[in-house]
């Protein structure tokens, strides 16, 4: 059986790929994968790390208009109110997976759940795939490409770790070894009753 992060690399792979095809934060996505498979749900969670990766990239021009800078912050922010309710629907999907596993008497718990650590995969996915842009650089010097080589080559043993990581977690959920408790993340600074910046303003009018 294939492992699930055998399955998912290629996905993320796949949507990166696509994103540089175009390489425009306003690209349209169009997901190649059928609706609200995890493949789908794989394949949107990079699409919103690859836009929003540029979009940092972007708002730290020391040139930037102001007023441009703000826009993107708050487009950054919508963003990772995205990434974090699709990270908390695909906990749903192994939640949903693993619903009849049965937890042994001395299961435990982890630091995580697996749909964060899948979170982080697709980050490094980004991180590996930009590095390498770097590493062959054709106008940086030879310096600056071996430099970014070895940091590439740390990704990489980064990537096969966290990946093994995941996979191992995912056989202790469905053996009973380990259980799922999924927190919503209840961000703050986006909820008008929460962020004090934001209900302050609303109680003086």
């Amino acid at each position: 059986m294939m492992k699930f992060t055998a399955m998912a690399l290629p996905v993320f792979e796949h949507s990166i790929n696509d994103y540089h095809l175009r390489d425009d934060v306003e690209a349209e996505i169009r997901n190649p994968y059928p609706f609200q498979t995890i493949e789908y749900f794989l394949y949107l969670k990079n699409w919103i790390d690859a836009v929003q990766w540029h979009l940092e990239d972007i708002i730290r021009d020391p040139l930037i208009n102001p007023v441009k800078a703000l826009e993107i912050k708050r487009t950054i922010d919508r963003s990772n109110q995205e990434r974090t309710d699709l990270v908390e629907l695909i906990d749903s999907y192994f939640l949903d997976k693993y619903k009849d596993t049965r937890a042994l008497p001395d299961a435990t718990i982890n630091t995580e759940s697996p749909a964060w650590a899948v979170d982080r995969l697709s980050i490094l996915a980004l991180k590996i795939a930009h590095m390498g842009e770097e590493a062959n650089r054709e106008e940086a010097d030879q310096e600056h490409r071996d430099a970014a080589r070895k940091k590439l080559n740390v990704l990489v043993e980064q990537r096969e770790d966290l990946s093994r990581a995941i996979d191992q977690l995912l056989e202790d959920i469905a053996a009973g070894r380990k259980y799922m408790k999924v927190y919503k993340q209840m961000k703050m600074y986006n909820d008008p009753t929460l962020n004090p910046v934001l209900y302050k303003k609303t109680s003086r009018r």
